[in-house]
């Protein structure tokens, strides 16, 4: 059997105001910004080659694509079309998640490069491409690190009650005024105390110090493919009251011509984990419940993500994946 060869390729920078810049543009962020947090996708490449080394799974990192032998079992990640760029090759591959938003943005993948099967994070989204690409789309979840995301030690009492995770994308006007702002609100009214942060605006420790403080966490993102950072809270034994409106609200869903398409924010949830609220009515109605399963302890998110998301385990199924549809 060949190797087992993972290819990660990110989105490549491109000139934006001066010829050049796309060199100097990167320097510059990280100067101001200082070490960059890894994105999605990145997670996702670290976390899989993560437990590939766990396991003990050999593997080729980033091998060029002319460099490749016969029989070598190939993965691609990356984000957009040019992650397959030169590969030049008969034999099938596997590639996944990033490559396009949507189907409809490359509907000719299978025709264009062998690949074998293209994965998705969760049952939701490979159902939007299993419409243009029918049974080739395997579903395959990155793994959680539950050694770096675990239960802050000690076991004491938390200071803070809930960590308010804002994940709001579009029309964040709307939703600031009828369910972030009412949330807090409610909270307040109740004497609770929080810590919120906003996606993409706090520092690489400021959400592993909070989840360490925090109780639970009220998570509001209006979708996830798979939600890592969720996961990464019920790892670390966090209980979840998740916002889940159930219907994407990305406005390019027009564009490609889905006018409506069934979604989860909580793609891998369960009663251990916590509950689930669609607008701020039912999370008025379902905030005492929930505040009532934290006292009586009957949330276990950790046991969860042990069972089903563990970086051994998702990284094995990866394996498994290119050995069935590649060897």
């Amino acid at each position: 059997m060949g190797r087992i060869c993972v290819v990660y390729r990110p989105e490549p920078e491109t000139d934006r105001w001066l010829p050049g810049d796309r060199w100097l543009r990167p320097a510059v962020r990280r100067l101001v910004r200082g070490r960059p947090r890894p994105g999605g996708l990145e997670k996702v490449f670290i976390n899989l080659r993560l437990g590939l080394e766990r396991l003990g799974i050999a593997h080729e990192v980033n091998p060029p694509f002319g460099r490749l032998r016969p029989g070598d079992l190939v993965g691609v990640l990356g984000r957009g079309r040019h992650s397959l760029d030169g590969y030049a090759r008969k034999e099938p591959l596997v590639a996944g998640i990033g490559l396009m938003t949507h189907p409809s943005e490359w509907p000719t993948l299978f025709e264009d490069y062998p690949v074998a099967c293209y994965l998705q994070h969760s049952e939701w989204t490979a159902a939007v491409y299993r419409r243009y690409f029918g049974d080739r789309c395997p579903v395959w979840p990155v793994g959680i690190d539950t050694v770096q995301w675990q239960p802050a030690r000690g076991g004491g009492e938390k200071p803070v009650d809930f960590l308010v995770y804002d994940k709001i994308h579009w029309e964040r006007p709307r939703y600031e005024r009828d369910l972030l702002g009412p949330i807090r609100g409610s909270l307040e009214k109740l004497g609770k105390s929080c810590v919120n942060l906003r996606y993409g605006s706090y520092g690489p420790g400021e959400f592993h110090d909070a989840l360490s403080r925090c109780r639970a966490a009220i998570f509001l993102s209006p979708h996830e493919s798979q939600g890592i950072a969720c996961q990464e809270a019920m790892a670390s034994g966090v209980p979840i009251l998740a916002w889940d409106p159930g219907f994407s609200q990305d406005p390019e869903r027009f564009r490609w011509g889905e006018t409506e398409i069934p979604s989860t924010s909580v793609p891998y949830f369960d009663g251990r984990c916590g509950l689930r609220f669609s607008d701020f009515p039912e999370f008025e109605r379902n905030l005492p419940a929930f505040l009532e399963g934290l006292r009586g302890g009957a949330y276990s998110p950790r046991d969860y993500i042990l069972e089903n998301l563990t970086l051994e385990k998702c990284s094995q199924r990866f394996a498994d994946i290119l050995r069935e549809k590649l060897a």
